[in-house]
């Protein structure tokens, strides 16, 4: 990579860390805003009020210094409050047109609160500007800046009318309330937020910078996860998780961007990881494809969590070898299970980069080695 790519990259994992630094428990939803923002697509925050949705909406924006734009749709919004109120003066002149200005046809980021409230008269003009970037109104065609649509909501719609409008947001979340392990940061963080502290938050990089990122996805080599991906398919398609064609082809892009926060240009089994945001489409699916992932990736915590099992089987070995004289024949059996074990890790940590898992590893192989030594001198070998 070029020093101007990695000086890219770099301010892509400066902009994810200061995303999320007010936010306590939410690297996730700073993650999956940071995805939908280098692939230029659509993400839609489910959950209930009080989660930190627009917040992290909001300082997505600032952190670009980006044309932003807000609203609370309900089933009344009309289309002027969106898109701005018809110019009396021109068509006074016979000129329909609509004034824009700091409205959503303006907006390079746009967040839209209670998504799914969107009535006919503005849910097909939101899904041509989400689709084509154009908002089609009376005669005119205006082409529209908008980069990324942020929409909130507590529900999954259910109406069939809403199936597009849903279908449009390759990156769907489940924003749920922290957990009680961390609640005390949350309430630091929140002592902090109304002293003010996070108020201004500094330009890390801005729109230019996104679309050079996004310019460099198709540069991320996804050929060696392919068949991964294939057989992940097969197997959420058993489980009762369809996908479309469309979000099929979608999610390589999903892939590459998570690879490049990564800093690689070389996509890795761990960078499925997106299907967790891509894959779900009721409350129900975001868990069942959680534990999918976790029993068919090298996922982090499944890593982690397989690694401590290991830690746990040396463990009750080395107490079994302080048990045992020399030329005992059970340490031929813990010398080779030793050996099982080190190849396991091995393989285990094979393609990651997680500086945590690697440390964790280097320690469990000097445990490894440690006992085989004790072993072979209990061998006399």
């Amino acid at each position: 990579m070029s020093e101007d790519t990695l000086n890219l990259l770099d301010l892509a994992n400066k902009f994810l860390a200061s995303l999320e630094e007010p936010f306590v428990g939410r690297h996730e939803e700073a993650l999956v805003i940071a995805l939908s923002l280098i692939t230029g697509e659509h993400v839609v925050l489910i959950g209930e009020p009080g989660t930190a949705k627009s917040a992290m909406a909001r300082r997505s924006a600032d952190l670009l210094e980006a044309k932003y734009f807000k609203y609370l749709l309900t089933k009344f919004t009309e289309p002027s409050e969106l898109f701005g109120p018809l110019d009396i003066a021109g068509l006074r002149r016979g000129i329909y047109k609509r004034i824009t200005k700091n409205k959503l046809p303006e907006a390079e980021i746009a967040f839209l609160d209670e998504i799914f409230n969107a009535n006919s008269a503005v849910l097909n003009s939101i899904l041509s500007i989400m689709q084509e970037r154009i908002l089609y109104d009376g005669y005119n065609e205006i082409k529209v800046p908008l980069w990324t649509l942020m929409g909130a909501s507590n529900r999954i719609p259910e109406e069939p009318e809403l199936e597009a409008l849903y279908d449009r947001f390759l990156f769907r979340h489940n924003v749920r309330p922290v957990d009680e392990e961390h609640w005390e940061g949350l309430l630091n963080a929140s002592w902090d937020i109304e002293k003010g502290v996070y108020m201004q938050a500094s330009k890390i990089m801005d729109i230019s910078n996104v679309k050079a990122l996004n310019s460099l996805l198709f540069k991320v080599d996804i050929n060696n996860i392919k068949s991964k991906l294939l057989r992940m398919f097969m197997i959420l398609n058993e489980k009762g998780l369809q996908l479309s064609d469309r979000r099929k082809g979608k999610i390589l892009k999903a892939i590459a961007a998570h690879a490049l926060l990564e800093k690689r240009y070389q996509a890795t089994e761990s960078d499925l990881i997106v299907l967790k945001y891509t894959v779900p489409k009721n409350i129900e699916d975001f868990e069942k494809i959680g534990t999918i992932l976790m029993e068919e990736l090298k996922t982090k915590d499944r890593v982690m969590r397989e690694l401590e099992e290991i830690t746990n089987n040396i463990k009750t070995s080395r107490r079994s070898l302080q048990q045992m004289q020399s030329f005992d024949p059970r340490l031929l059996e813990i010398y080779k299970n030793l050996k099982a074990a080190k190849s396991k890790v091995q393989n285990l940590v094979q393609d990651v980069e997680d500086e945590e898992i690697r440390k964790k590893a280097e320690e469990l192989n000097d445990m490894i080695e440690s006992l085989s030594q004790e072993i072979m001198i209990k061998l006399n070998m």
